[in-house]
C-alpha cells in the first residue's frame, strides 16, 4: 500500500566536505540555510523502476560499532538471512569483537550475547521493504550492513543500491543548491566512477570518503540531488566501449590536467582542457610556512632553503622537485611534495622570505589547516592505494619508485661564518585537486552559462558516449 504524500519542513545545510574545504562565505549563492517545504520524507526510497546494480561501500572500520534501527523494524542476521536477534524500530545496540567473537549489547539487556558466527547483517526484518533504513553511530544509511572481521577490526559494509547512493555522494561531493545542470553532471560522473570501481573479488568496492567518493548516507541527500540522480538514471559515460574512469575534482585553477602528467597512464579522454572556474574561492590561494613547520614536513635536510623545480606539466603543475635543506637536499614527485605541505594542488610557485621569528605557525589565507587535515583524515589508508581517487586526495599514493630519494647535503660554509636564518616560504597557487577530469567550479560556471550537463561532461571528458548501463 502507498502511503500518502506528507509534506515535511527540511533545514538543507551545506554538504560536510565542502563546509571543511572552502570559505563559505565566498560560495556563490551562498545563504544561511533555509526551511523548505519538501514532498514526502527524506527517508522514502527513490522509485524502482528497473534492476539496479548494488554497491558495497566501507563505512568505517574498528573493534566496536553503534547500530540502531531506523523508522521500521530490522533483523541481525547470519551470512544465510537467518534472524539472531530481532530489532525493533528505533532499538539500538552495540556490536564489539571480542577475543570470544562478535558481541551484541542491548540496553534492555543485562548480560551481552555471544553470537555463533563471524559475520553479521543489518538488514529489513522479514517481511519488510527491501530497502531498509539503518543508524551507524549517528548517520542514517539506506540498504543492509554487512560486518565482517578483517584482522583485528570490524569492516562495516553497506550494501546499498546504485541510485540510493548516488543521491547522497552528489549532495557529499557538490554544493546542492548549485544549478541543475552542474548537479547531473556529477550524477552521471559519479555513477559511471562507482560501476569503474566494482571489485568482485574485494570486500568492498569502494570507500565512503575522499579515497573514493563522499557519501554520508541521508544527511546529504536533498530534493534537488535525488532529482539530478533520477533525471540521469543509469547514464554513464563509455569510451572504446568500456566505463571511463570519471575522476573529477573541486577546481582546476584555469586547466585541467592530462592523466599521464599525474598517474601512470595517459587516457585518451583525460586530456588537459580550458576551465572556468575563475569564481572558486580556491581558483588562486597564498599559504604561508614559517621554518619551524618547515623543519617538521622535511626532517630529512632540517628544513627548506630552497626548492628547485625539475619537471612541470603542460600546464604548469610540478611533477618533480628537489627540496634543498641545511642537512641536505631530497627530490619528490609533485604529488608528495603537496603531501608533505598539505598544498591544496601542484599548480604552485614558490617564494623565499626572511623568517619571521616567533611568529604564529599559520598559513596565509588562514582556511588551508582545517580543509587539509580533514581531507587527510577521512583518506585513511588511501596513499597507500594503487588506484586513483575520483576525488582526488587519495590519488596521492606514493609507490616505491616514488619515494623520496635523499641527495648528498651541501658543502657547510666556511669557518667563522654564520648561518642565516632559515626563510619562510610562501606558496602561490591555483586550484584544488589533481587537477584531472571534471572541475566541479568549472561545471558551475558552464551550467550558469546555460550549457546542460551533457555538454559539461563532454568537455571535460573528451570523445565519450552518453549511454545507458546496461544492468548489474
Amino acid at each position: 500500500m502507498v502511503r500518502p504524500a506528507t509534506l515535511t519542513a527540511v533545514v538543507l545545510p551545506l554538504p560536510r566536505r565542502w563546509l571543511a574545504a572552502l570559505p563559505l562565505a565566498l560560495l556563490p549563492l551562498a545563504a544561511p540555510p533555509v526551511a523548505l517545504l519538501v514532498v514526502d520524507a527524506l527517508e522514502a526510497p527513490l522509485a524502482a523502476k528497473a534492476p539496479e546494480p548494488v554497491l558495497r561501500v566501507l563505512l568505517g572500520q574498528g573493534t566496536s560499532f553503534e547500530l540502531a534501527a531506523g523508522s521500521q523494524p530490522l533483523s541481525l542476521a547470519d551470512a544465510r538471512g537467518r534472524s539472531l536477534l530481532p530489532l525493533a524500530a528505533g532499538e539500538r545496540l552495540q556490536l564489539q569483537l571480542t577475543p570470544e567473537g562478535l558481541q551484541a549489547v542491548l540496553p534492555s539487556a543485562a548480560t551481552p550475547t555471544l553470537l555463533p558466527v563471524r559475520e553479521v547483517w543489518l538488514q529489513p526484518a522479514p517481511g519488510r521493504s527491501a530497502e531498509g533504513l539503518f543508524l551507524l553511530g549517528e548517520r542514517r544509511f539506506r540498504g543492509r550492513l554487512q560486518l565482517r572481521p578483517e584482522g583485528s577490526r570490524l569492516q562495516a559494509i553497506n550494501h546499498v543500491a546504485l541510485e540510493s547512493y548516488l543521491a547522497s555522494v552528489v549532495g557529499s561531493e557538490m554544493p546542492a543548491r548549485w544549478p541543475a545542470a552542474a548537479l547531473r553532471a556529477q550524477a552521471v560522473a559519479a555513477r559511471t566512477y562507482a560501476l569503474s570501481q566494482r571489485k568482485a573479488a574485494a570486500a568492498f568496492d569502494l570507500k565512503a570518503t575522499v579515497a573514493s567518493q563522499v557519501y554520508a548516507g541521508l544527511a546529504s541527500e536533498t530534493v534537488s540531488t535525488r532529482r539530478a540522480v533520477a533525471s540521469t538514471r543509469s547514464l554513464v559515460l563509455i569510451h572504446a566501449g568500456q566505463l571511463i574512469n570519471a575522476v573529477f575534482h573541486s577546481s582546476s585553477g584555469g586547466s585541467t590536467e592530462n592523466s599521464g602528467d599525474v598517474w601512470s597512464r595517459q587516457l585518451p579522454y583525460l586530456v588537459s582542457v580550458p576551465d572556468f572556474d575563475t569564481t572558486s574561492p580556491v581558483s588562486q590561494w597564498q599559504s604561508r610556512f614559517e621554518p619551524e613547520q618547515l623543519r617538521r614536513a622535511f626532517r630529512e635536510t632540517d628544513g627548506v632553503r630552497r626548492i628547485d623545480v625539475l619537471a612541470s606539466s603542460a600546464s604548469g603543475r610540478i611533477k618533480r622537485a628537489r627540496v634543498i635543506g641545511p642537512a641536505g637536499a631530497m627530490e619528490l614527485t609533485g604529488a608528495e611534495l603537496r603531501q608533505r605541505l598539505g598544498l591544496r594542488s601542484t599548480l604552485v610557485r614558490f617564494r623565499f622570505q626572511p623568517g619571521l621569528s616567533g611568529a604564529a605557525a599559520a598559513p596565509a589565507d588562514g582556511v588551508i589547516d582545517a580543509a587539509v587535515q580533514a581531507e587527510q583524515q577521512d583518506q585513511g589508508q588511501a596513499l597507500d592505494a594503487a588506484v586513483d581517487s575520483a576525488t582526488g586526495f587519495g590519488s596521492a599514493s606514493i609507490s616505491p619508485s616514488l619515494s623520496p630519494t635523499a641527495l648528498a647535503p651541501p658543502p657547510l660554509p666556511p669557518l667563522g661564518l654564520a648561518l642565516a636564518p632559515q626563510p619562510s616560504l610562501l606558496v602561490e597557487g591555483r586550484g584544488f585537486g589533481h587537477g584531472v577530469g571534471m572541475s566541479q567550479w568549472g561545471a558551475f560556471a558552464l551550467a550558469q552559462q546555460g550549457r546542460s550537463y551533457e555538454q559539461i561532461l563532454r568537455h571535460y571528458y573528451r570523445g565519450v558516449a552518453l549511454r545507458p548501463f546496461p544492468g548489474p
